[in-house]
């Protein structure tokens, strides 16, 4: 009883993994029902075990048979092979005999090509870097063709190409010699808007419009406005000029640059006098502050020296004594001590004069203090730029000489700054001070007479 249990679980395992559909269909009451399903499973999958057998065999005489097509389809294209590879030494053969027979056909004309290749790809150089390529942009694409069709070796140049390039060089040369006037030309402003104007092309020098000199990218073809004008006007007015001018001017004043722009560039790189102010820094402005109130000074010394200098020697030529001048009120210091010895006389009067000289002397220190101290602030300023330019190079290398010549040139600023406030205020106070010196020399002379006079009648 205990084997019949246990054969009862392998037999329903048995008959679910052959014929599940089958188990979950069927009612089973007794073990000889159980026993046919068994059975049946099993012819089943003899049957399905045979079919899969008989494809097999099928399927291996069909390999074989695919196997022997592919051998002859290899064995027909190494066939193939064998004959293209004839054809093609055949081939090269004859390509070495016509190649032959080109260059004796040709002789002396493959040196002719060689050049006309040459001359049409420095052509196509000069005229992608030429200002007339703004007229003609076109001529540099046949150019680039001709070239590539001639150095590939396989064509030669026809006759109208080469009148073609003729011609493109000798309008070149005719258009190198002629100030032209493009109209309604599309110009790129400096603040990116495109503007349709008249412009005149100088040459191979220059592109102008109305007040502005205009630069062409060779790259873009385009034409554009400088982004900064020269400073002086007598360039700027110049290309008006040049713009108003008709066909029967003979002269036109105007500032050409031969070096197709490499000039102007450079013109208009140069700094400003505000970018020079502004590149000198605190110290720079400290300078200039300065430099006006020293000028300032000096000027308003002057002019009250020389007035002062005037009315003194007003008072020379008159016999009244006046209080509005300095030698006035020396005279009347001797007025009041007209009857005191000559000791005591010689004391009032120099008393007096004393009291003259800071007016007349007020301000030359300062002017000289300027003049000391301008130049060694403007030493101060280079070199804290230049420690600044080498903290720089510290950092990024010396890889850029334009970053290291910019901040050297900014360092050396306010030494510039520093002599131009220097040089003239030195010479302001030469002036100034001797203009003093003579006014107080002619006190001193006056009051030594008086003495003398005041000496002579007392013996």
């Amino acid at each position: 009883m205990n084997i019949h249990k246990r054969l009862i679980p392998a037999a329903v395992l048995a008959i679910a993994l052959s014929a599940p559909l089958q188990a979950q269909d069927a009612d089973i009451r007794s073990l000889d029902e159980l026993l046919d399903l068994v059975e049946e499973g099993r012819a089943r999958d003899n049957a399905e075990e045979e079919a899969r057998i008989r494809e097999f065999e099928q399927n291996q005489a069909n390999q074989q048979q695919l196997l022997n097509d592919a051998n002859a389809r290899r064995a027909a294209e190494e066939a193939r092979s064998a004959q293209l590879e004839t054809t093609f030494e055949e081939n090269e053969l004859l390509i070495a005999d016509v190649t032959e027979q080109l260059n004796v056909r040709l002789g002396s004309l493959r040196e002719l090509f060689g050049v006309l290749q040459q001359v049409a790809g420095d052509a196509r150089g000069l005229f992608e870097a030429s200002l007339t390529n703004i007229e003609y942009p076109e001529r540099s694409q046949f150019l680039t063709d001709l070239a590539a069709k001639m150095g590939s070796g396989s064509q030669l140049a026809s006759i109208e190409e080469i009148e073609q390039l003729w011609f493109e060089l000798q309008r070149e040369a005719t258009e190198l010699g002629k100030v032209k006037r493009l109209p309604e030309f599309q110009v790129i402003a400096a603040n990116g808007d495109i503007l349709s104007e008249d412009i005149v092309r100088v040459g191979p020098f220059n592109i102008l419009a109305d007040g502005r000199y205009l630069e062409r990218d060779p790259e873009t073809n385009s034409v554009s406005e400088l982004q900064r004008q020269p400073e002086q006007r007598r360039f700027t007015g110049s290309t008006v000029a040049m713009l108003e001018a008709g066909p029967d001017d003979d002269f036109v004043r105007f500032g050409l640059d031969p070096t197709s722009g490499q000039i102007l560039g450079l013109l208009v790189r140069e700094p400003s006098l505000q970018e020079r102010l502004q590149q000198g820094g605190i110290v720079g402005y400290i300078i200039i502050t300065l430099g006006i109130f020293g000028v300032l000074l000096s000027i308003e010394r002057i002019i009250s020296l020389g007035i002062a200098g005037r009315k003194v020697k007003a008072q020379l030529k008159s016999e009244t004594v006046s209080d509005k001048n300095a030698l006035g009120r020396v005279l009347q210091a001797y007025e009041s001590n007209r009857e005191v010895d000559t000791e005591t006389l010689e004391l009032k009067l120099g008393e007096a004069i004393l009291k003259e000289v800071p007016p007349l002397q007020r301000g030359i220190l300062i002017i000289k203090v300027i003049s000391v101290v301008a130049p060694l602030l403007g030493l101060l300023g280079t070199v804290t730029g230049m420690i600044n330019t080498f903290q720089a190079i510290t950092l990024f290398g010396t890889g850029d000489p334009t970053r290291m010549a910019g901040g050297i040139s900014q360092a050396l600023v306010t030494t510039q700054l520093g002599l131009y406030v220097a040089v003239p205020t030195v010479l302001l106070h030469t002036v100034v001070s001797g203009r003093s010196r003579g006014i107080i020399q002619i006190l001193q002379e006056q009051a030594a007479g008086i003495v003398a006079e005041q000496s002579e009648r007392a013996h």
